[in-house]
């Protein structure tokens, strides 16, 4: 099953720059080969099911290597199975109804 995830990841207690263990995230999604879009306040990811989450441990996994403590994440996700659906798709449905 295809999914869409919002991902936001946090670490606590490692100060407050968290862009390294973001930048550490982001390594993980793509060495797992996932379609990623990072924005200001997370990651969208596209793909499998098991492979996207697989990768969301992976990322906790290297953040606690790391050296961060705690880490609070915020997860939103979408599944469909009337249609196949990608994160291009629902963007470009809502910038043709802006012209």
């Amino acid at each position: 099953m295809q999914v869409i995830v919002d991902l936001c990841i946090v670490p606590l207690g490692v100060g407050v720059s968290v862009s390294s263990y973001v930048a550490a995230c982001q390594q993980v999604l793509e060495e797992a080969g996932l379609t990623i879009v990072l924005h200001a306040y997370g990651t969208n990811i596209e793909g499998d099911y098991d492979q996207v989450f697989r990768a969301i441990r992976q990322c906790h996994e290297r953040i606690h290597e790391m050296g961060a403590p705690r880490i609070t994440t915020t997860i939103k996700l979408g599944t469909r199975t009337d249609r196949a659906q990608t994160m291009a798709d629902k963007i470009a449905s809502v910038e043709r109804k802006l012209v």
